[in-house]
């Protein structure tokens, strides 16, 4: 699990303060939002680094076409009780074969850090009030599962069989 320090992260929102979207200029690393996206997508250069940030009810099927140009995914927890990123990245992990960094935004608490890699993220943003330390060490809190997760499909008893 990649832990994500905001204040150095290469990834940066477009700023479309006083412009409409369709006027954003493609750059290396910048983190748009959905409106922003189809606003660009037909002109973005090809292997230009790009992210998107999708809120947790976004329809992953919208998006499902472009996913092979994204180099990340940020989805978004506006309340730790809310789980439905967690629904969203395994979707994006065993449906649409997303390949890419998810990223966990919002909400994240150390506390979320095994379902969250359990479920395909593959990096995080804490919330400023959680400790990476803390974080790292509740990734090691269980040495295995008995259900398949995005990392091992197979149930336990069928790693065993194996």
């Amino acid at each position: 699990m990649q832990f994500i320090d905001p204040d150095h992260d290469p990834w940066r929102a477009a700023e479309t303060e006083g412009a409409d979207d369709a006027g954003l200029e493609p750059a290396a690393h910048l983190l748009l939002d959905l409106a922003q996206w189809k606003a660009v997508r037909e002109r973005w250069p090809a292997g230009l680094p790009v992210g998107l940030t999708l809120a947790n009810d976004a329809d992953l099927d919208a998006v499902a076409a472009d996913l092979a140009r994204l180099h990340l995914v940020a989805l978004q927890f506006p309340k730790f009780s809310d789980g439905r990123a967690y629904s969203q990245a395994r979707l994006l992990r065993a449906r649409h074969r997303y390949a890419g960094v998810l990223r966990a935004t919002g909400e994240v608490l150390v506390d979320m850090l095994p379902l969250l890699q359990r479920t395909g993220f593959d990096a995080v943003v804490l919330r400023a009030d959680q400790s990476r330390t803390a974080a790292e060490r509740a990734l090691g809190f269980f040495a295995g599962h008995y259900q398949g997760d995005v990392q091992e499909a197979r149930p336990r008893f069928a790693r065993l069989a194996a």
